[in-house]
């Protein structure tokens, strides 16, 4: 690893041959100076990043690549989407968008290796496929990024080039979950057994379950990422001290940032060993919690596209239904409002018109109960859906619709 000026980085981005493929770290662990110096430097590129939260460039030159939208790419014009599994996106790397240069946020050095910190994912697979075809791997190292173990850990030989740049990592806008979320989380929170091990997804919802986790005991966490809700199950003793917290992301308060920096509680893991569904099937009472935009009659749900319009992708939401259902005791969860605020519409209706993120669920729950999806028939599991999920002012539509649709309900 050669540690750099900025201006001497920008002159080896400027010679890169044609229309690079430019990976970066994403969520948030952007490394958001390396990415300014590459959009001044360089008129024409491709960027991939997951979940990118970051402000991205938006100009004629600039292609915006993902598998998963995040706000800083949401809406673009500039985007394009590529459908993909989490599980399988190193995959596509490797073949199909075979990365020229690889950027990522890293702690300081210590004795030889950095650490990629809060964000490890996608990046190692990211990184082997650039090097193996001759490509640069950048660092921009940052004191502030948390000193992370597992798969985190990266030898300064695999670094190309680094700058140095000490800025305060990024953290989502608390938003404390409202009262809808809260009854969301309690009814979720029933249904989770003693001493099970837990996945969940992003939002209010997943926040507001782990919230009323907090007299438990015995848990243990095997999800794609974690934030401060993981934080306060550890102070209220509910997690299994024997077994490690494996993730492969996390994003939360500076307070967890603190907390994760060489704590050997935390094995931060790729993408392909945290979200392979035979790896989460072992996982003993594996519960998967993870959101929807909407729900249908058939017991799927979408958690991709806004009327038709891509909002987030598939992420790890498919890899965990699959590993939970094939665990012993497990569970796949899908939770969701019964009614939209903002677009003032049932989220339960009576067929999706677009394309499915998940289906085959043990439980799908709302604010006004939990229907059971596993072991019943399709008609039973409509019947269900509609009394104890969907919003009571959409009930007697969704059950006229169902019967047009072949359902004999009640």
């Amino acid at each position: 690893m050669r540690v750099v000026s900025q201006e001497d980085l920008a002159r080896v981005l400027a010679g890169l041959p044609g229309r690079p493929r430019i990976v970066a770290g994403g969520n948030f662990a952007a490394p958001r100076r390396a990415l300014q110096i590459l959009d001044a430097a360089v008129g024409e590129y491709r960027l991939f990043m997951l979940n990118a939260q970051t402000e991205l460039p938006e100009r004629e030159g600039v292609d915006l690549e993902t598998p998963f939208v995040g706000a800083g790419m949401r809406g673009r014009a500039n985007l394009r989407y590529f459908p993909s599994r989490l599980s399988l996106v190193p995959n596509l790397l490797k073949d199909s968008l075979p990365p020229d240069v690889v950027i990522v946020q890293t702690s300081t050095p210590v004795a030889g290796t950095v650490s990629l910190g809060i964000e490890v994912n996608i990046l190692p697979a990211a990184i082997e496929a650039v090097r193996a075809r001759g490509g640069l791997v950048v660092a921009q190292i940052n004191p502030r990024m948390p000193y992370t173990f597992g798969d985190a850990v990266l030898a300064t030989d695999e670094i190309d080039l680094a700058i140095e740049d000490d800025e305060a990592l990024a953290t989502p806008v608390p938003r404390p979950p409202g009262e809808v979320a809260h009854e969301i989380g309690e009814r979720v929170a029933r249904l989770v057994p003693q001493d099970a091990t837990l996945q969940l997804g992003i939002g209010a919802i997943p926040d507001a379950v782990l919230s009323s986790l907090l007299d438990r005991r015995g848990l243990r966490v095997w999800s794609e990422m974690f934030s401060d809700g993981v934080l306060a199950l550890e102070k209220a003793g509910a997690l299994d001290a024997d077994t490690p917290i494996t993730a492969s992301f996390a994003f939360g308060s500076p307070e967890l940032y603190a907390w994760a920096d060489r704590n050997e509680r935390i094995r931060m893991l790729r993408t392909e060993k945290t979200n392979d569904p035979s790896l989460i099937a072992r996982r003993p009472r594996m519960v998967s919690v993870n959101s929807a935009l909407q729900v249908d009659l058939f017991a799927q749900a979408n958690a991709s596209r806004v009327r038709g319009v891509i909002y987030s992708g598939f992420g790890g939401q498919t890899d965990f239904v699959v590993g939970a259902l094939h665990s012993p005791g497990g569970h796949a969860v899908i939770a969701l409002p019964s009614w939209h605020p903002r677009a003032d519409v049932s989220t339960v209706i009576p067929r999706l018109a677009g394309p499915v993120t998940s289906f085959q669920h043990s439980y799908i729950v709302s604010e006004r109960g939990a229907a059971t999806v596993w072991g019943n028939d399709a008609a039973s599991q409509a019947q269900q859906i509609i009394d104890n999920v969907a919003h009571p002012s959409a009930r007697d539509e969704l059950r006229e619709q169902g019967r047009e649709l072949g359902f004999p309900l009640r």
